[in-house]
């Protein structure tokens, strides 16, 4: 039930490699790895959607064992943009 009340929202996910990968969280699966649609992929750790040049990525499955953190973005346009 938690993880439906996060289908479809934005959210940043950070990778043991040093990758940023920023989309819309689609589904998980059995082995906890991460689907995200419309997914962009920053080289280096940042703060903010237009910091980096990204590469484009479309659909991309991000496996369970590389996430370091996952943030999901705020739908308010005060605060922090993630949580």
């Amino acid at each position: 039930q938690q993880l439906e009340a996060l289908l479809n929202k934005t959210m940043r996910i950070r990778m043991t490699d040093g990758r940023t990968l920023v989309g819309c969280f689609l589904c998980t699966d059995r082995d906890c790895n991460v689907i995200l649609g419309s997914a962009q992929e920053f080289l280096k750790p940042s703060d903010s959607f237009s910091a980096g040049e990204p590469r484009v990525l479309g659909l991309a499955m991000v496996p369970g064992h590389h996430i370091v953190s996952i943030e999901v973005q705020r739908e308010s346009l005060t605060g922090p943009p993630y949580l």
